[in-house]
């Protein structure tokens, strides 16, 4: 769901030696390009430029560029989901942990468009088994906080879905029309209030 900074490595000289970089750094880096320009922004010879080395390091970690796809979605979903879930399970109380999910979230996915990105090429079949993966992990979490304020078990799902859905929604507009949206500031907080409150509503 929501976005964490993402860290590449420079070119920087340390002791007099460029720094050896990680498949990993290679991961994070073919995120950065998919956020600018989508999949097709992921080529060996702009990312090793980007990273200040050679494709011989690309090479070194992965054996062609979808090995590098599925590192690079697999560090999304490390992340953007589970990092996210870890962050708010800190929060004891469901509702509370509702609320914080959503506005990190929704936050996050309007500084960063590396989410509807990857939406936009959810036809390419690593990206859509990506996809299906992290969906079901973010509606199954959502719906255990439903279950935690006391829903039951289908209704939980059913809400947990419906919230899934508000945060695609919510991240696709404010990239293609934020205009639509209420402005940054307290009338959006006070809006998405509103808005996890129907949610919550019994």
């Amino acid at each position: 769901m929501a976005q964490r900074q993402r860290r590449t490595r420079t070119t920087e000289q340390q002791g007099g030696r460029k720094p050896r970089l990680t498949a990993q750094d290679w991961a994070d880096a073919a995120l950065a390009a998919i956020s600018e320009g989508g999949l097709a922004a992921v080529a060996v010879e702009p990312l090793a430029t980007r990273l200040g080395t050679t494709k011989g390091s690309f090479y070194w970690h992965f054996a062609n560029r979808d090995a590098l796809i599925d590192a690079a979605l697999e560090r999304w979903a490390e992340i953007n989901t589970e990092g996210t879930i870890a962050e708010v399970e800190e929060e004891p109380d469901p509702e509370a942990r509702i609320r914080r999910l959503f506005a990190f979230a929704i936050r996050a996915a309007a500084e960063d468009p590396l989410e509807v990105a990857l939406l936009a090429t959810a036809s390419h079949p690593r990206v859509a088994e990506a996809m299906r993966r992290v969906s079901e992990r973010r509606v199954a979490y959502v719906a255990r906080l439903f279950a935690e304020l006391g829903f039951a078990e289908e209704e939980a799902r059913r809400r947990g879905l419906l919230a899934y859905a508000v945060y695609l929604g919510h991240a696709q507009l404010g990239h293609a029309a934020r205009g639509v949206l209420p402005p940054a500031g307290g009338e959006f907080s006070a809006y998405l209030d509103d808005a996890l409150s129907l949610l919550m509503r019994r």
